[in-house]
């Protein structure tokens, strides 16, 4: 018996190779995700809780004038705010 057809075995040892090599590079990476913050955002997000508990005191204060009846609004200040953007 004579066998012809050496290179399909070749192919086949490629192959089983390269099934090993994934296999065994699957095991050993640890990928882990890492976020960085800036000092620059750090301090941001420092303001801005300092500054949330100062503006819920006077969305609070705001809630009690409205609701009490004593809340006025000044015509003069909107119009002064608002008379750039009609210009």
């Amino acid at each position: 018996m004579k066998i012809n057809e050496i290179g399909r075995l070749s192919a086949v040892r490629t192959y089983q190779k390269q099934q090993e090599t994934r296999a065994g590079s699957k095991g050993t990476v640890n990928r882990r995700d890492e976020v960085r913050i800036s000092a620059e955002a750090q301090q941001l997000l420092s303001d801005s809780r300092i500054m949330g508990a100062d503006r819920a005191q006077r969305i609070d204060e705001l809630k009690q004038s409205v609701s009490t009846g004593t809340y006025h609004v000044d015509a003069g200040k909107i119009a002064e705010k608002l008379w750039p953007y009609l210009k």
